[in-house]
């Protein structure tokens, strides 16, 4: 297996996990407090996640949360971020100018409560939050966390105990077996697609933020391979026209509510292309999880298989994804 390390998987995926008490702490202060609504604040990849976050929680919870765009909020602002806010965000760097400037503002017009998971402490955005979790990697488990715990301490999440058991004995294993599993595929993708002038991602609920996020910081920022990201449920109202023989279409088929949308997209492209693959996280097996949360870990079976596919792109075009022409590199 190319890149894989599988000890460093399994440690990542159980020190994230061993996060939930200091996430639990803090979010319960939160709910003792009080609070108005939830914002989920971030910029690429992190609005990705927000996005995320946001459908994980819209179908199980009435509390009011919403994706704010960091730029986007610097030149429009939005009403609903108050004094009562819990905004909650997430950066590598800790030094995204972007979210620097828009949590800067913030504290400065309303001074809403702000969580910050990153994975520099000692960074800009560190000093501006009123708490910071500093754990690396693992974006999307931490911001499903928090959100859980706010869902719990409504009453609106009853399964909470049962899945986080479930999640503590065997959920670090899974993604191992899911890598393994996923490796052949990975290569064969990679081959398929490594040289595409145009790639078009298709997702829906849960993972639509991480197909958003997959064109876009991966195919694009770190393969620079042109890429675009369509909704499952947008997909019939323009795309399926441009549509051919040869075209590249990857469709993720999650196992979430929002699931008969991309099915949808995945029995019709036979008829118009011959280029698609369909990437169903109910081909990969999950011991020791009960079938009624397997919606809620399907993007960490898709990323984990996207992880795959990544490590042989970037191998077969002997382009490191590390590097960038543009990114930090030049005045924007």
């Amino acid at each position: 297996m190319r890149k894989y390390d599988e000890k460093k998987e399994l440690d990542s995926m159980n020190g994230a996990l061993a996060l939930r008490p200091q996430i639990n702490e803090f979010i319960d202060k939160i709910h003792s407090r009080g609070y108005s609504n939830v914002c989920w604040l971030g910029i690429g990849g992190t609005y990705a996640s927000s996005m995320q976050a946001v459908v994980h929680m819209k179908e199980k919870s009435a509390i009011e949360t919403f994706i704010q765009h960091a730029a986007e909020y610097l030149v429009t602002g939005n009403k609903r971020i108050t004094k009562d806010t819990l905004i909650i965000i997430s950066s590598v760097t800790g030094s995204t100018q972007e979210v620097v400037e828009a949590i800067n503002k913030i504290q400065q017009d309303v001074g809403a409560t702000v969580l910050a998971f990153l994975d520099k402490a000692d960074s800009p955005l560190g000093k501006m939050a009123h708490h910071v979790i500093s754990y690396p990697m693992n974006e999307q488990l931490k911001f499903f966390m928090a959100a859980d715990r706010l869902m719990y301490l409504t009453g609106e999440y009853p399964d909470y105990d049962e899945f986080y058991q479930q999640m503590d004995q065997h959920f670090a294993k899974n993604i191992v077996e899911v890598a393994k599993k996923a490796d052949t595929f990975g290569q064969e993708v990679a081959l398929k697609h490594h040289n595409d002038a145009m790639h078009y991602f298709v997702g829906a609920g849960n993972q639509w933020g991480a197909t958003y996020s997959h064109a876009m910081c991966y195919w694009e920022e770190q393969h620079w391979l042109r890429s675009k990201s369509i909704e499952s449920a947008e997909f019939f109202h323009g795309t399926l026209e441009v549509i051919d023989r040869d075209t590249a279409v990857t469709v993720y088929v999650g196992e979430d509510s929002q699931r008969p949308l991309s099915e949808r997209v995945a029995k019709f492209l036979p008829q118009i292309c011959g280029n698609y693959t369909i990437i169903d996280t109910k081909d990969y097996p999950l011991p020791g999880i009960s079938e009624k949360y397997r919606g809620h870990l399907s993007p960490f079976v898709f990323r984990t298989i996207n992880n795959r596919i990544d490590a042989y792109v970037e191998h077969l075009n002997r382009h490191p994804m590390t590097i960038r022409r543009y990114y930090r590199c030049l005045d924007y």
